[in-house]
Order: structure tokens, then C-alpha cells, then sequence
């Protein structure tokens, strides 16, 4: 697995997966990145360039545990364009991994050709998803079998009385089968420390990000998922208000992992994008 240093000298490791012209990933969490897998086979149209985040995956922990913030995750995004030799680069970003592109993007405008978000966090950019979205999107799978427990675990939640994020993990999917739960078990976040200081005070400058973002070039994509309680469609339409040139697409029946939940057509839709 290949590495290069930081800014300050940690050492980020990296996969790359697929042929073609390079795509950097950029993972939620922050996780372990295998969670993305190879995107649904969105490698075989672009080589992946999948980064660990630090103080995750195969990457090391840093001296500095402030510098898991996000705003200074950034760093890392442009150490790694130059450890590639990128003049300017195809960029994708997943859950909270969009705030650190969308801060990538705004800082560094002309780094970026093309932006894809995918069931992006807003929080970068100060879009509210409010309680009642969540509780409206929740009501759209009334039928599911696990519906009562979870909503019952999402109203506690939502009230400040319960804290069983597990219980509405299914929420989070368009279909709650055996690979579903799999794969969701899989993409949690053994890193602690580095969820808390994720989002610590300064990580996030929304008005700044988002004038930066008004006047950028790169053209983006927001795709979200029809079911998706994190990263709600309305969330994410709002979002591509900010950009000159953004698309929104919503992905029928998917959840937060939409390559998960329709591999075939989240390809289609990402590849034809890119170009």
C-alpha cells in the first residue's frame, strides 16, 4: 500500500484501484476507506486513488490529534495531489468526506476539474437538516419490518432520550439484508478521537466556504440517495444551490451507500459525469 508524508510529516497511506484517469476519494467517518470497496465498479471507468485519512486505514496516527480537524484535513487532500503529480485532479467525496472536499475545493479552486459528492454532509457549508426532514424520510419505509424499532430509536434520538445509533442503522440503507448489515459493521469508525475532533471548534467557516464555492470553476456533482436519513435529498438539492455549475441527482431506492444499493445505476450516473 503506498504512503507519502504530510505536511507535518504523518504518513498517509493510499490505495489505488482500477485503470484510467485518476479519481481521489476522499472516505466518511472518519473510516477505515475499505468501506468504499472499489465504489461498485466505478474502477473500471477511473483509477481510484482512495485515501486513509489519518489516523485511520493503514495511515498513522499523528502527534498533533488536533490536526484530525477538518478544516486542516485538507492538508492532506493537497499533499497528496502533489505526492501524484496532479496538476489538477477529479475529486470525490463521501458523507462527512464532502466537507472535506467542498473545504478543498474552495481553497484550493484551481487544483479541482470535476467534484463529485455523494450523500454529502453539509455541514462545511451550513445547511440545517432539520429533525422533521429525517422524521419524514423515515415515514417513506413504514412498511419495512424493522420500521417500528428504528423509528422508535430515531424519535428517542431526535428527543435527546436515547442514543442507540445502531438501532437506526437500516435507515441508512436502501435495502436492510445480510450485505447491508456487512457492510455497515464494517464502515464504523474504530477512531474515536479522530470523530470527536472532526468537527472541534474552527473546523468550519460556512460563510467563507460557501462565497468561495459561488465563484469556483469545477463542475460538481450531488448525489444522494432517496432514503437517506443522513444526507437527506433536500439537504443535498440545497447544497447544489451554492455551486455555478452543479447537477443534482437522487438515486431512487438508495440509502447512504448508494453504490451499495444499485451499483449499475450509481455507476452510470457517477461515470457519465466524470467523462
Amino acid at each position: 500500500m503506498p504512503t507519502f508524508s504530510a505536511s507535518d510529516g504523518t504518513q498517509l497511506a493510499y490505495r489505488m484501484i482500477g485503470d484510467g484517469d485518476p479519481l481521489v476519494c476522499i472516505p466518511g467517518g472518519p473510516s477505515d476507506s475499505r468501506y468504499l470497496g472499489d465504489l461498485g465498479g466505478l474502477s473500471t471507468h477511473r483509477r481510484l486513488i482512495v485515501l486513509d485519512l489519518r489516523g485511520t486505514g493503514r495511515s498513522a496516527i499523528p502527534e498533533d490529534t488536533s490536526s484530525y480537524r477538518c478544516d486542516r484535513l485538507v492538508d492532506d487532500v493537497e499533499a497528496l495531489r502533489e505526492h501524484l503529480g496532479l496538476s489538477r485532479m477529479d475529486l470525490l467525496g463521501h458523507s462527512a468526506g464532502t466537507n472535506i472536499a467542498a473545504q478543498y475545493a474552495a481553497r484550493y479552486p484551481k487544483n479541482v476539474s470535476k467534484l463529485a459528492l455523494i450523500t454529502p454532509s453539509t455541514r462545511a457549508v451550513g445547511v440545517a437538516i432539520t429533525a422533521e426532514m429525517r422524521r419524514e424520510l423515515a415515514q417513506l419505509r413504514k412498511n419495512e419490518p424493522w420500521f417500528p424499532a428504528a423509528f422508535a430509536a430515531l424519535e428517542a434520538i431526535t428527543e435527546g432520550t436515547g442514543s442507540d445509533w445502531d438501532a437506526i442503522a437500516p435507515f441508512f440503507c436502501g435495502r436492510w439484508d445480510a450485505a447491508a448489515q456487512k457492510h455497515y459493521a464494517a464502515g464504523q469508525p474504530s477512531n474515536q478521537e479522530a470523530v470527536a475532533l472532526f468537527a472541534a471548534e474552527g473546523a468550519f467557516d460556512p460563510e467563507t466556504t460557501r462565497a468561495a464555492l459561488a465563484v469556483g470553476g469545477a463542475r460538481v456533482l450531488l448525489l444522494a440517495g432517496e432514503f437517506d436519513l443522513n444526507s437527506p435529498p433536500e439537504s443535498a438539492a440545497e447544497f447544489a444551490g451554492l455551486f455555478p455549475d452543479a447537477t443534482l441527482v437522487v438515486q431512487p431506492g438508495a440509502g447512504h451507500y448508494p453504490w451499495l444499493d444499485d451499483a449499475d445505476r450509481f455507476v452510470a450516473t457517477t461515470a457519465a459525469f466524470l467523462g
